[in-house]
């Protein structure tokens, strides 16, 4: 509040964040006192987060370190504001533990917080991560997304196309198009296209085995190869095939990836993650 003092003067905001201070936490239907730090999820706390750490970038610049921190801009929906994230870059390891010892002392007694030991760590930039990203071991380092953010992106991708969900198509397509373009919108930033030109493949391979799945029977799966313009033969053994092979396997099968084409997907809707080709 002393920091937040010195940039307000309005004396009912600063009675406003107090009372979001002290308003205390709900748990298990009863109200607790909250003592210390300030609610997650709330668009305040990385607010003050940074106002907060503030001081830390000023004292971090002051002993010429390279650094980075920053907010996650999809705050709200993690409830995590990510404000607290700090990456200081060093060239070597043993001024990787000198520079964070000092850190830490400087933030647990010149600031009174507490270090995340568990998430704290001196490594290679490779092996961290900073809300999201990482980079390539490469000798020429390119940013590349996280693998806990790639995890996170196969489940919502597999939630989105799951054969019980009891949508169609189209259905599927429309909704993934809004999580896509979002999702493309914070890491298409990446530097590494052919990532996400494998994940746009993996995705409408899952298109195409939800529409395999919904066609059901080898006469409605007959029709709409023909439908979409496969010959009587090629179709008449594509819907054969499903007596021996999955719909996973069959979805990378010529006639369903001529049926369901690129082209077919971007006329209905489907965001596209890589960058155009030069």
């Amino acid at each position: 509040m002393g920091l937040v003092a010195k940039r307000v003067c309005d004396k009912p905001i600063l009675r406003l964040i107090r009372g979001f201070l002290t308003a205390g936490v709900l748990a298990d239907g009863l109200v607790g006192p909250a003592d210390e730090g300030t609610p997650q999820g709330g668009p305040l706390s990385p607010l003050l987060s940074n106002l907060m750490l503030d001081v830390l970038d000023k004292e971090l610049e002051q002993r010429g370190h390279r650094f980075v921190r920053g907010a996650c801009p999809r705050a709200a929906q993690r409830a995590d504001p990510g404000a607290d994230d700090c990456n200081i870059y060093v060239q070597s390891r043993r001024a990787g533990e000198r520079v964070m010892a000092r850190v830490e002392r400087f933030l647990t007694q010149h600031l009174k917080l507490r270090v995340n030991s568990a998430k704290s760590a001196v490594a290679r930039p490779a092996a961290r991560k900073f809300l999201g990203f990482s980079f390539t071991g490469e000798a020429e380092p390119r940013r590349r997304i996280a693998p806990q953010a790639l995890a996170r992106f196969a489940s919502r991708v597999r939630a989105l196309t799951r054969r019980t969900a009891g949508v169609s198509l189209q259905q599927a397509i429309d909704r993934l198009s809004i999580y896509l373009t979002g999702w493309r919108g914070y890491f298409g930033f990446c530097q590494t296209p052919e990532l996400l030109r494998n994940l746009e493949g993996w995705v409408r391979r899952r298109l195409r085995c939800l529409a395999w799945v919904q066609w059901r029977t080898g006469r409605r799966r007959y029709t709409a190869l023909r439908q979409h313009g496969i010959g009587p033969s090629l179709a008449a053994t594509t819907a054969a095939a499903a007596r021996r092979h999955g719909p996973w396997r069959l979805s990378r099968h010529p006639a369903l990836q001529a049926a369901l084409s690129n082209a077919f997907f971007a006329i209905r809707g489907l965001p596209t993650l890589a960058p155009a080709a030069a």
